[in-house]
C-alpha cells in the first residue's frame, strides 16, 4: 500500500511540473547548463572562498610557519630541588600566563602530524611531561585528579579560561605514575586516553641511548612501546629521548623493531633549548625536535628556558605561530613562502 501511495505522489508531482512548464510558455525543450558553465561557476565559488579565507588570515596576521613552544616538565612538587622540577604555584602561574597570552594546548601527536586545529589568532603550545611521576597525575577513588597534581592544576586553569584545552603529552616509563598493579596502570592510562591526553614513549627503562648499539636502542624503544600498547592498545605517536640524547644514528629512535614489536614515530623530542619549528616548514626535522625546559630566568635559563622564551615570543610576534582558524590551510605572509615544506604546498594560503 505504501508503494502505491508513493507512486501516486510521484505521478502528481510530475503532472504539476508539466503544467508549470506549459504555463511558462509551453516549450517542449528544457535548457541544461553546459559542463563549461558548471566549471566556471565552481571556479568562481572557489575563488570567492579563497579570497575570503585569505582576508580572514590577513586580519589576524596568521603565521602558521612560525615557532611553537614545546615545554618540558618533570615533577610538580612543593619546594622543588635545583633542576627540572617545578612547584605547583610555578606551574599554575605558567599556565595562567599561557592562557592570558592566547596560547592553546595541543598534543605532541597533533603537532607532529600537522593537525593543529585552534581558533584564529591563537598560538599552539605543547605541554610535555617526562617520567610518569605521581606528581603529574594521581587519581582519587572516584577517578578525579588530585587538585595539586599537574593534571589537576591544568584542568582547573582550563575551567577558568574557556578555550584553553586541558590536554598534554605524558611520556611514560615503567614507573607508571607510581602504580605497580597492572589494573591500576590500565586505570590511569585509560583515564588519560578518555580525556584526550596523548601518551608518548620515553623508553621502558629510561637508559641513556647515547653510544648504545642499534640493537640496544631498538630494544629499549620497542619495550617502551609494548609497555603502553599492552595496557591500552593504542600505540604512541611520538618518542621523547631519555636525557635528550640521540643515538649514534638518529633514525634508530624514529623507526625500528625488536622481537615482534615495530615502531614508526612521527616525531622524536629532545630535552630542551629552543622553540620548535612549525611542522609545515622545511626546518621541521622529525628525528630531533627541540623542547624548552620550564624554568624561571636563572643561570642558563636567563636565555634558554620557558620564561625567557615566552618573553622572546611575545616581543617577536611575527616569528610565533599564529593560527588562521582553518585546519585545512597553512596561512602565512607571502614573503615567507620559500619556507613551506613541499608536502604542504597544496594547503598553502599566502596573503
Amino acid at each position: 500500500m505504501g508503494r502505491f501511495r508513493v507512486a501516486g505522489i510521484a505521478a502528481a508531482s510530475l503532472g504539476a511540473v508539466a503544467l508549470s512548464a506549459c504555463a511558462a510558455g509551453g516549450s517542449k525543450h528544457v535548457t541544461h547548463a553546459s559542463p563549461a558553465g558548471h566549471q566556471q561557476s565552481n571556479a568562481a565559488a572557489g575563488a570567492a572562498q579563497r579570497k575570503s579565507e585569505t582576508a580572514a588570515a590577513a586580519q589576524v596576521k596568521a603565521n602558521e610557519l612560525g615557532q611553537v613552544p614545546v615545554i618540558m616538565y618533570h615533577r610538580i612538587v612543593k619546594n622543588p630541588p635545583p633542576g627540572d622540577d617545578r612547584s605547583p604555584k610555578d606551574f599554575r602561574d605558567e599556565l595562567e600566563r599561557l592562557a592570558a597570552e592566547d596560547y592553546v594546548p595541543v598534543t605532541a601527536a597533533e603537532y607532529t602530524t600537522g593537525k593543529i586545529d585552534i581558533p584564529a589568532g591563537k598560538h599552539p603550545v605543547v605541554l610535555t611531561f617526562d617520567d610518569s611521576s605521581p606528581s603529574q597525575l594521581t587519581l582519587d577513588g572516584m577517578g578525579n585528579p588530585a587538585p595539586d597534581c599537574a593534571v589537576g592544576i591544568l584542568m582547573d586553569v582550563a575551567k577558568k579560561h574557556p578555550g584553553f584545552r586541558p590536554v598534554a603529552t605524558m611520556y611514560v616509563i615503567k614507573d607508571l605514575f607510581g602504580k605497580a598493579r597492572q589494573e591500576e596502570q590500565i586505570q590511569v592510562l585509560q583515564w588519560l586516553k578518555d580525556h584526550n591526553f596523548d601518551i608518548g614513549n620515553h623508553t621502558r627503562d629510561h637508559l641513556n641511548l647515547l653510544g648504545k648499539p642499534k640493537a640496544e636502542v631498538e630494544k629499549q624503544v620497542a619495550a617502551g612501546q609494548t609497555l603502553i600498547t599492552a595496557l591500552i592498545k593504542t600505540p604512541p605517536v611520538t618518542l621523547a629521548l631519555p636525557y635528550g640524547n640521540q643515538p649514534h644514528e638518529k633514525k634508530w629512535a624514529l623507526q625500528g623493531a625488536d622481537g615482534g614489536t615495530r615502531y614508526d614515530y612521527k616525531g622524536v623530542f629532545l630535552a630542551g633549548y629552543t622553540p620548535s619549528p612549525s611542522p609545515f616548514t622545511k626546518d621541521f626535522d622529525p628525528v630531533g625536535i627541540p623542547r624548552i625546559r620550564s624554568k624561571e630566568k636563572v643561570g642558563d635559563c636567563k636565555k634558554f628556558c620557558s620564561m625567557a622564551w615566552l618573553d622572546w615570543l611575545k616581543a617577536n610576534p611575527t616569528d610565533r605561530y599564529t593560527s588562521d582558524g582553518n585546519p585545512n590551510t597553512v596561512a602565512f605572509p607571502k614573503f615567507k613562502a620559500a619556507f613551506v615544506a613541499p608536502s604542504f604546498t597544496s594547503r598553502a594560503l599566502p596573503y
